[in-house]
């Protein structure tokens, strides 16, 4: 890119760093600014119209930081804001749902997909629209971590899938 203002980056807490890291192996002459909403954390149990606020409080903050695009590097966040921002703001705003769909399908070599995330992503369905979207036909197995991982284990099984088509 060649405008030299920052990319900003977004996450309800320190998970985005993976995305961060990826943004400045892949472009390493950019700066970024990283807000990572520790202070609200977690985001996966909190209802669409939070996640939305928040999300659009982190953005406002991140372009009086000037910068030139956002990443929501928050799959929640991406499921449950991202089309509002696109439409509010007129700076390009990216999501982690649609790369992460496009990954998962180029690494399945069986035709089916795990998807492991908070209980707001899962019950978006994103991941799995987003997959069906890309390639139709794949097997998707969703299911919330930690929550029901705790749960799953207190009733003697962690590999138990709920399958979503």
């Amino acid at each position: 890119m060649s405008n030299a203002l920052p990319i900003g980056l977004f996450d309800s807490g320190v998970g985005g760093l993976t995305v961060l890291r990826e943004v400045a192996r892949q472009l390493p002459h950019e700066s970024t600014v990283y807000f990572g909403d520790t202070a609200r954390v977690p985001y996966g149990s909190k209802s669409r119209e939070v996640i939305s606020r928040f999300s659009l409080e982190i953005t406002q903050f991140l372009l009086q930081e000037k910068v030139k695009m956002i990443v929501v590097a928050c799959n929640t966040a991406s499921a449950f804001a991202l089309s509002a921002l696109r439409s509010r703001f007129d700076v390009p705003i990216i999501g982690v749902i649609e790369p992460g769909a496009q990954a998962a399908i180029e690494a399945t070599v069986n035709g089916r997909i795990g998807v492991i995330g908070t209980e707001g992503t899962i019950d978006s369905q994103a991941y799995t629209e987003a997959i069906h979207r890309l390639k139709a036909g794949l097997q998707i197995h969703a299911r919330p971590a930690l929550s029901s991982f705790r749960s799953s284990k207190k009733a003697g099984s962690i590999s138990r899938w709920r399958s979503i088509s």
